[in-house]
């Protein structure tokens, strides 16, 4: 199967992640990133391009590699910022996402091209578990610019007979990651030693850690039709915000009582968990249970940020 890849965001939090394990199974790894990133890119990289997207380069850079995959892991991904700024957001995401596609099409069309989705599609899903087939219904500009963004990459598949897939990601984790729900528990628990967080504590989110998400993505470029369709990728395993923050206090061995302020930001869905039979039947199977991986961000958090 195919062996020669690109990645934008290569040096971004899932990023990074990909482009190492693709690395590790001996295939040929290209990179894009602006000089903006939040890591140095890998140095095992095939080539490396400083590039903020879209960027007319990037057709010359396909031209030159020709890859046989494509995994789009740029953009922005903040709902709260979505909601106070939409305009670089849809940009970020939609925008750019046509640019890429359209240098596709024009200068490797054989490439096989995975968009990275989120769950913020679903919004507050009418029914748990959240199938592929529940209409979408995004509740944040981030939300509706990643269904946007499936939309084109379906234009592109059905038109032009590009080869797509839309993953759409519910709450990735791992050592790494420095924003969103768990980084908050940890980073107050450890530096302010108490937990204040948003909401009732009774929301839910279906985490999925990074190594399972380039597993996953593996899986889609070489067994996947390919065809414009849709994928969760979660753990299918709901867990509420009370129960994660209970996770991260056994595992600092913390006496703090976690606290809810009641109020649940605009744009934020309430409960999440995900249907992942259609990636199972593909052949994928996580293989880092919540337990253990919440132990291990902890403990990286730990050490990010004490130094012990």
């Amino acid at each position: 199967m195919a062996s020669n890849i690109l990645i934008t965001g290569v040096a971004g939090f899932i990023g990074r992640y990909v482009a190492r394990y693709f690395l590790e199974v001996g295939w040929s790894v290209i990179g894009i990133d602006s000089s903006a990133s939040e890591n140095a890119p890998l140095a095992s990289l095939a080539a490396y391009y400083t590039l903020r997207l879209p960027d007319s380069k990037l057709n010359e850079i396909l031209q030159k590699h020709q890859p046989d995959v494509f995994i789009h892991c740029a953009g922005r991904a903040a709902v709260s910022l979505s909601m106070s700024e939409p305009t670089p957001d849809f940009y970020a995401n939609t925008v750019v996402t046509y640019e890429v596609l359209n240098s596709l099409r024009l200068n490797a069309p054989h490439c096989r091209f995975i968009y990275l989705s989120s769950a913020a599609v679903y919004g507050n899903p009418e029914s748990l578990p959240i199938s592929e087939t529940q209409t979408p219904a995004p509740v944040s500009p981030y939300g509706f610019h990643k269904l946007q963004s499936e939309f084109l990459c379906r234009e592109f598949t059905q038109v032009y007979g590009l080869a797509t897939a839309s993953v759409r990601i519910f709450s990735a984790y791992g050592p790494g990651l420095r924003r969103q729900v768990l980084w908050d528990i940890c980073q107050k628990v450890i530096t302010q030693k108490t937990l204040i967080l948003q909401g009732t504590g009774q929301e839910s989110r279906d985490f999925i850690h990074a190594l399972d998400i380039t597993k996953a993505f593996r899986v889609i470029a070489c067994d996947a039709p390919m065809q414009g369709e849709v994928y969760n990728l979660a753990s299918g395993q709901e867990v509420t915000v009370r129960e994660l923050a209970t996770l991260v206090l056994n595992t600092l061995e913390s006496n703090c009582t976690p606290q809810f302020d009641s109020v649940v930001p605009s744009g934020t869905p309430l409960n999440w968990q995900a249907d992942v039979s259609k990636l199972k039947a593909l052949g994928f199977t996580t293989s880092v249970p919540l337990e253990r991986g919440v132990k291990t961000f902890a403990n990286w958090c730990l050490a990010e940020l004490v130094g012990v």
